[in-house]
């Protein structure tokens, strides 16, 4: 199936061997979009985190061993798996800029588009969301709490995208050209290394657009097809060779393409 064409495709870079692993984008993910703090976080099966960072290796000992650190948000699929199998429309690839909705008063808990991400970027909310005590105060005012019984999953800061688009009609320009860093999701504008780039990656005046583009560049499973909107970036070739692009002919997969 073909991915459908967007004007604007926000989509979002993340340099591999800038990345610490200092789990930041992790924090400021769950505080912009109000995710409550487990009941019992020792339980890994029921966890909720829009963003995780998994730890890589490259298997080797002594002065040969290398880590990376790799921040998965939702990929954003052009042609995602989640969207077809739900029986309620929950989701879907409609909204110009290609980010995946999640329509929460809809989802019934299925859990049909979880056993189809191959991602593993959406989680099932087990636990109605309770907050410590004064912790209420500093909840986000634009993002609303889910209920328990609902799938979740990142969306790019959606809220923020509407901010950007508002402010830039409020300064006369237009909100379908959004100059490059008026709409930044809470991750990349925390990162301390500046590991996170995010941008419109068919627009030239976006920095995201070279970087997607570099010899380095990559993407994660894109022999399956999903057309991902997230890119990553490593300089070490036995990083890139984890995002496993290799199809049953031993060529790896092309990332350099925005279709």
């Amino acid at each position: 199936m073909k991915a459908k064409e967007f004007k604007i495709t926000w989509g979002m870079v993340i340099d591999l061997d800038k990345c610490t692993g200092c789990g930041a984008c992790m924090t400021a993910c769950q505080v912009e979009n109000n995710i409550a703090p487990m009941v019992d976080a020792s339980n890994k099966m029921r966890t909720l985190s829009w963003m995780l960072v998994y730890e890589l290796s490259n298997k080797k000992s002594g002065a040969e061993a290398e880590v990376a650190y790799l921040p998965r948000p939702c990929m954003q699929c052009g042609n995602p798996a989640c969207v077809p199998v739900c029986p309620v429309i929950a989701t879907d690839k409609n909204e110009e800029g290609g980010i995946v909705s999640q329509v929460y008063p809809r989802c019934i808990g299925c859990r049909y588009c979880m056993a189809a991400c191959p991602y593993h970027a959406r989680y099932f909310n087990w636990e109605d969301p309770v907050f410590p005590k004064g912790m209420e105060k500093a909840l986000s005012p634009n993002t609303s709490t889910r209920p328990r019984g609902v799938v979740e999953k990142c969306n790019f800061c959606h809220t923020r995208l509407m901010q950007a688009k508002d402010k830039a009609r409020q300064d006369g320009g237009s909100p379908e050209a959004l100059a490059d860093g008026a709409y930044m999701p809470a991750c990349a504008e925390i990162c301390p290394t500046g590991a996170i780039s995010f941008g419109d990656v068919k627009n030239k005046e976006h920095k995201v657009f070279d970087l997607a583009q570099g010899k380095d560049a990559f993407r994660l499973l894109e022999k399956l097809g999903l057309n991902p909107q997230v890119y990553y970036v490593s300089k070490r070739e036995w990083v890139r060779k984890l995002g496993d692009n290799y199809a049953a002919t031993g060529k790896p997969g092309a990332a350099k393409k925005h279709s």
